[in-house]
């Protein structure tokens, strides 16, 4: 049975479902930050997918990109699976700019995370969700 991993599901908030994935926010008040877990047991890595699921997986990231670089057209989109401390398969989609707290380096081990405010959490999921739902109609 699927689950996410419990070390990503502390550091993120619930976004949408997807065909494929679970998109989920990553608890960071300091970048827009999304992040995409395929809903397939035992995968590690992008060649345990069937074919299909990895179409399916790319079309789901490039949704999820359009949506960010929609949001902030100037922003650099950064895309990376790496599964050095979650093994779980995910993809992180997320928008840099200069002067955030990790640039030019990369975010991830730049700093301990900088979580939302409850509220302000859900609604900034809430926000992404809406724009996915648009983007996705458009």
């Amino acid at each position: 049975m699927f689950q996410i991993d419990p070390r990503l599901a502390g550091d993120t908030l619930e976004v949408a479902p997807l065909t494929l994935c679970q998109l989920l926010l990553l608890n960071d008040h300091r970048y827009d930050w999304l992040v995409l877990v395929p809903r397939r047991e035992s995968v590690t890595e992008v060649l345990d997918l069937s074919p299909q699921d990895q179409a399916q997986l790319w079309r789901e990231v490039t949704l999820v990109a359009r949506v960010l670089r929609n949001a902030h057209p100037d922003c650099k989109l950064n895309i990376g699976a790496l599964g050095n401390v979650v093994r779980q398969l995910h993809l992180h989609v997320l928008l840099r700019q200069e002067g955030d707290p990790a640039w030019p380096g990369p975010v991830w081990g730049h700093s301990p995370r900088e979580p939302y405010a409850a509220e302000a959490g859900h609604a900034a999921a809430e926000r992404w969700r809406v724009r996915l739902e648009q983007e996705s109609q458009a």
